[in-house]
């Protein structure tokens, strides 16, 4: 009760409410208790505008009132009937803990805020796996990259990945298995793309540097096989932690590249090898 009390007491023991006691306040955990309290405020506050308007044509738009209920319950019957109404799955922003959707007015912050579609890209390892990931061999495993530019893929150049993050093999169904963080992996679970809906499954935990000098076959590359390199300045809070390089059209990138490229010591501490970046 302490929760919403203090959640409400802002709103509540302001003139417009009545200034009303925690007591009273307590009251408002009842959804119903919000229906008739507050409409005769409103229309206290409208009279005083000098609104003239037929209060005899007022009534409350949910199911606590059973005739208009019925017309709505009538309404979507007919409409799906008709199949102008379908049930799917629609990208919102959700809450686990509550484990339901969490629109703008039920958040303390973020009001507004709404999801972010990114474009996974499926980057195939090429066989033979390191030792780490021989357990996989038979299976089709990927590093997944988002990107929110996929128009740019055709200049792919290689791979980024952060040395010191922290990375997972998930399994998405009985032949994918993505390489990604576990953060990324938990959204993906939430949009079906995990083995167990909702739950994801890791098969091992991996850092970055396990994954510097993976050969992979990335959709639209020019080159057949691009190389997962290190990049130091990755953010695996957002997107999935592995980023596709596309100089071209990425400063950030050019400029990473271009640092391997002339720094041998760059290369020999990450043990990059010449072939993955020189001409």
């Amino acid at each position: 009760m302490a929760p919403v009390v203090s959640w409400l007491r802002p709103l509540c023991s302001s003139p417009a409410a009545g200034g009303l006691k925690d007591e009273e306040i307590a009251k408002f955990q009842d959804p119903y208790h919000w229906l008739t309290y507050f409409p005769p405020l409103a229309k206290d506050v409208l009279k005083e505008f000098g609104l003239g308007c037929d209060w005899r044509r007022s009534f409350i738009t949910t199911d606590m009132n059973p005739f208009y209920d019925a017309f709505v319950r009538w309404q979507m019957r007919k409409l799906k009937k008709l199949g102008r109404v379908v049930k799917d799955m629609v990208y919102t922003i959700y809450s686990p803990l509550d484990g339901q959707p969490c629109a703008d007015h039920d958040r303390a912050t973020g009001e507004g805020v709404q999801p972010q579609e990114y474009v996974l890209i499926k980057m195939e390892v090429i066989p033979p796996f390191p030792p780490k990931l021989k357990a996989f061999e038979g299976r089709k495993l990927y590093l997944a990259a988002a990107t929110l530019r996929p128009e740019t893929l055709y200049g792919q150049t290689n791979c980024w990945v952060l040395p010191d993050g922290i990375y997972g093999a998930f399994e998405i169904n009985d032949t994918d298995i993505f390489i990604l963080t576990a953060r990324a992996a938990l959204n993906l679970a939430y949009q079906r793309l995990s083995r167990v809906p909702e739950k994801p499954t890791c098969l091992c935990e991996l850092s970055g540097n396990d994954l510097i000098g993976l050969p992979l076959k990335s959709p639209l590359a020019f080159n057949d096989t691009i190389y997962a390199l290190p990049m130091l300045t990755i953010l695996t809070d957002k997107g999935t932690g592995i980023v596709t390089s596309v100089p071209s059209d990425s400063p950030d990138d050019f400029m990473a590249l271009q640092d391997l490229v002339t720094k041998p010591a760059l290369r020999a501490k990450y043990r990059v090898k010449d072939e993955w970046i020189l001409p």
